[in-house]
């Protein structure tokens, strides 16, 4: 059904996300009016299992078969049943670890699993099914919002920048200064410039830690570098950095964005675990700052959420190289939850899909003009359903 315009007014809203990383689902409750208030309340991570990370991983390959977006080839059917009721379970769990009775909530914003990214193509797949979360959770759910900007020439990513611009009201303190820009280190690394006064500007900045994650994974059977331990061993091979460097989409004209597969994993051959786990940090961190040539002028703080914020590496290597002045902080640092921010987002996106509000730019995603978003589902009972337990 189409949404109806509820301008102005405050609810609570619970955001679903599951990323790039295939590492299981971030939920967070937010009370917010869609535009400068927000309220921020619990988050927690439900972690997939091994097996259906590699299921995910597998449905990523099939997904690549996608002509429409409406296509389902293969066992990705059954993969988006799943994962929908994987999300069920995690809502209720959530509600249990939280003492959050679901009734007191408005609507849950659900983003689903990006299986595909293609926007070059006019083409991006999110599988999840709302109406059976919905059904499931008993509360409405607002689900499918890249599809509108897309349809307005949009690149259908990133569409986080929104809450983006609503968080940087709230950054205090000595290390408060304009212009910002949120760094966002995922599967895929984005960057959102704010400067107080015009649209946000935010685009794919580059890979994040699915390289090092995928490159890690093939060789040593390791889903991750644990507190850095494996590139701390490593040193950087330049030859390769710059191979990754010097692609052509660090050229291209912003806004853009990325597929969790437009950067390859090195072959086997392209050095040792250690040094080529330290070289793809570097590339990471190296590609976000070369994001600043994209802005109007310099910025004066990095603030830094998602996984990748945890590698030290990684983070050394922003400081080392964002230039003299420059702060580049974790998102804790800065008051924000960044493991939740996502996760926060899709609830605050979905109570401003609610209002009709933009949830893109053409600044963010190129699309043609502020483009709002989102599909509402709503449960046939609400909170009347027999769930599907036992998933998580």
């Amino acid at each position: 059904m189409s949404l109806s315009q509820q301008n102005g007014a405050v609810r609570r809203a619970i955001g679903l996300m599951s990323g790039t990383s295939l590492d299981g689902i971030d939920v967070a409750l937010v009370e917010t009016d869609g535009a400068a208030f927000v309220r921020r309340g619990p988050a927690r991570v439900y972690a997939y299992e091994s097996g259906f990370r590699q299921r995910l991983g597998e449905g990523l390959q099939t997904a690549k078969r996608i002509a429409r977006r409406e296509e389902r080839p293969g066992d990705l059917a059954a993969l988006e049943r799943e994962l929908t009721l994987r999300h069920a379970e995690a809502v209720r769990q959530f509600s249990e670890d939280c003492g959050i009775d679901l009734s007191s909530v408005d609507v849950v914003g659900f983003h689903g699993q990006t299986v595909l990214h293609r926007p070059e193509q006019a083409l991006t797949v999110q599988i999840g099914d709302g109406q059976l979360l919905a059904e499931e959770i008993g509360v409405p759910v607002v689900f499918d919002m890249r599809a509108r900007d897309m349809e307005l020439g949009g690149q259908g990513a990133p569409l986080v920048p929104a809450y983006h611009q609503a968080l940087a009201a709230n950054v205090s303190g000595d290390i408060a200064a304009l212009p910002i820009v949120f760094v966002n280190i995922g599967g895929i690394s984005n960057v959102t410039y704010l400067d107080g006064t015009n649209d946000p500007i935010a685009f794919d900045s580059g890979p994040g830690n699915a390289l090092l994650d995928q490159w890690l994974e093939r060789e040593a059977g390791i889903p991750f570098d644990q507190n850095g331990a494996i590139a701390s061993e490593g040193g950087v091979l330049p030859s390769l950095a710059e191979r990754y460097l010097s692609v052509p989409f660090f050229d291209r004209p912003v806004p853009k964005s990325l597929d969790r597969f437009d950067f390859p994993v090195p072959d086997s051959a392209a050095g040792s675990l250690e040094d080529v786990a330290r070289t793809l940090c570097l590339v990471t961190a190296r590609s976000i700052l070369m994001a600043a040539k994209h802005f109007p002028e310099p910025p004066k703080l990095w603030i830094v959420c998602g996984g990748g914020r945890r590698h030290p590496a990684i983070m050394a290597d922003l400081r080392a190289e964002a230039g003299e002045g420059v702060a580049v902080v974790s998102a804790e640092t800065a008051g924000f939850d960044g493991d939740a921010m996502e996760a926060e987002a899709w609830a605050y996106l979905a109570v401003r899909s609610l209002a009709g509000r933009p949830l893109t730019w053409p600044t963010t995603t190129g699309c043609r003009e502020p483009a709002p978003g989102g599909v509402l589902a709503s449960p046939k009972t609400r909170h009347g359903g027999a769930p599907t337990a036992g998933l998580l």
